[in-house]
């Protein structure tokens, strides 16, 4: 495959981009709920366990916004590339328009 559609490769960077965020987002939560296991009183332990499932909350929500992005782009390039290459030359079109 000398090239790529511009297409998957949309793709596949946003596939990148999403493991990427998942994987920080973990790191996050897992750092929370280390702290929460570490926590004296009950009211932290409970406020670090929410700070985890917040984030992971939000982390999923940015991942899933980004995917969707992501589609959304490819599917337009890839609908314009089609749409480009069924019209007819340019050059015909002003050859009639002249006739």
């Amino acid at each position: 495959m000398a090239e790529a559609d511009l297409d998957v490769v949309i793709r596949q960077l946003a596939k990148q981009q999403n493991k990427t965020l998942m994987a920080a987002a973990k790191s996050r939560r897992d750092r929370y709920a280390g702290l929460a296991a570490k926590a004296q009183n009950k009211e932290t332990k409970e406020k670090y366990k929410q700070i985890a499932k917040n984030t992971m909350l939000q982390g999923t929500a940015a991942a899933k916004r980004l995917q969707i992005s992501a589609d959304n782009a490819a599917d337009s390039y890839a609908r314009s590339m089609r749409q480009a290459a069924e019209a007819p030359p340019a050059k015909t079109a002003a050859k009639k328009a002249k006739a």
